[in-house]
């Protein structure tokens, strides 16, 4: 009877004990989830990644890896020089007092989100187009910054362009938007990739390569940066300014960008066709693949040494005897820089350059290449360019553009008055060309001066990581 009752103790006290227990747990997991609940966006996007990678590796299925800050992604003052005699307590004194900028949960998420989508590659409308795709098909890759407005614009053209659907088009983004997502959601006329700058300053707000509470302000002295300490006081522009991460980020989106598409996208590895940059705020013609394919097929029978293939340059000039004509002539970034068709041969004389491209005191990515184009490319580079522009410029406003208001759709209407009133001017059968260069070739175009921006040792070293990082 005793062992009974006794039995029957044990078990009500282990139950109550378990339950408590339970309520403790679900206490603190609750004010956990409190205190750092996530965006449902990056939430949604972080599971949808998890479940397309099981098939990959099982050691990525199970967690978002978030990627530790790159040891050139932080440049802080040198301690001491270490004596001798110095004890290994003193030495971690000294670390210790070396400031740490703080990462909330939410980055680090963002950055695990970003490492992760940028391994899956997942591709949207693979199945349903993979019948219209063919090998060494066209590759558009749009640079997106945060204008989901101009990009709604270009995502508008591109869906009215003939033979759109046999592109892959790839969006690589520098800012993680939910509205910017929507927009990249929307596209159903082709196959679809999305890649993440993992360096963006939305991702390191506060270090390097986003701005460090330590870094030395803009317009201080070097003497006075010295004085000060700042963590990059060494090291101004040619101007004598100290970088701003936000013109930075553009230079290093562009490099990392052309190399990450070209040799870490799974999908295009041996790629043999051709790649074309556009941006957030490009609008193209309906015609613009059929253009690329005829200007193709010129530059294999009659200008082999053509580097670069481009859409037009930003003046509207109407269409009127103007569709079927292409000019060959030296590439000049204030003019060749929008709707660059590149080769992979293109892109691997480019990379060659990467240590002049990465220290170039230019803040500048199309400035920084007509430096390469006369200071270490084979020789300086070539561009066929259509007289009648296939991509437009629609943003008025942006990094360059001070206005206090954007107005896409109004830009939108200049751009189809142009395109409707040169419809029956379109899809051109073949090309002439109206200029070419001269038998005894001209020299390349060296840029008038740098604009600086660019001087800081630290966005040399990250440039030039890129291409080694896996």
């Amino acid at each position: 009877m005793r062992f009974r009752i006794y039995k029957r103790k044990v078990v009500i006290l282990t139950v109550v004990v378990v339950i408590c227990g339970l309520a403790f747990w679900s206490s603190g997991r609750q004010k956990k989830n409190d205190g750092g609940s996530l965006p449902k966006d990056v939430e949604a996007a972080r599971r949808s990644s998890i479940s397309s990678s099981i098939g990959v590796s099982s050691s990525v299925s199970n967690r978002i890896q978030v990627p530790a800050t790159p040891t050139f992604g932080r440049a802080p003052a040198p301690p001491p020089a270490a004596q001798a005699n110095d004890t290994h307590e003193e030495r971690a004194k000294v670390k210790e007092k070396i400031p740490r900028p703080e990462v909330d949960n939410n980055t680090l998420v963002y950055r695990g989100v970003v490492f992760q989508l940028n391994f899956d590659q997942t591709i949207r409308n693979e199945e349903k187009f993979k019948a219209a795709r063919r090998k060494d098909d066209l590759v558009v890759v749009v640079q997106v910054h945060n204008r989901p407005d101009y990009l709604k614009l270009l995502v508008d053209s591109l869906r009215k362009s003939r033979g759109v659907e046999s592109i892959l088009l790839i969006f690589s983004h520098d800012y993680w938007s939910p509205e910017i997502n929507k927009v990249v959601a929307s596209v159903d006329f082709c196959q679809v990739l999305q890649i993440f700058f993992p360096f963006s300053v939305q991702l390191y707000p506060h270090e390097f390569p986003g701005h460090d509470p330590n870094d030395c302000p803009r317009d201080i002295s070097k003497k006075d940066a010295l004085n000060l300490g700042c963590i990059n006081a060494e090291y101004p522009d040619s101007f004598g300014h100290y970088r701003e991460a936000k013109f930075s980020q553009t230079k290093h989106h562009w490099w990392w960008k052309l190399h990450f598409v070209w040799d870490r996208v799974r999908v295009l590895e041996g790629h043999r066709g051709l790649v074309l940059l556009i941006e957030e705020d490009h609008y193209v013609a309906p015609d613009f693949i059929h253009l690329l394919k005829l200007m193709s097929a010129l530059k294999r029978e009659q200008f082999a040494d053509c580097d670069v293939l481009s859409l037009g340059s930003y003046s509207h000039i109407g269409y009127s005897t103007k569709a079927n004509k292409v000019e060959v002539k030296p590439w000049k970034s204030t003019e060749h820089n929008m709707g660059m068709a590149l080769s992979r041969e293109t892109y691997q004389k480019l990379i060659g350059c990467t240590d002049t491209f990465c220290t170039y005191d230019d803040y500048n990515w199309d400035w920084s290449l007509q430096h390469l184009t006369v200071s270490c490319l084979p020789s300086y580079w070539k561009v066929m360019v259509s007289e009648a522009p296939r991509v437009f410029h629609s943003g008025d406003c942006g990094m360059h553009h001070k206005k206090a208001a954007c107005m896409p759709n109004s830009q939108k209407t200049k751009i189809e008055n142009i395109l409707q009133s040169s419809g029956n001017q379109l899809f051109p059968k073949n090309l002439l060309i109206a200029k070419r260069l001269p038998a005894s070739g001209a020299g390349g175009v060296a840029p008038h001066l740098k604009n600086g921006g660019w001087g800081d040792i630290r966005d040399h070293e990250l440039c030039k990581s890129y291409v080694r990082i896996q």
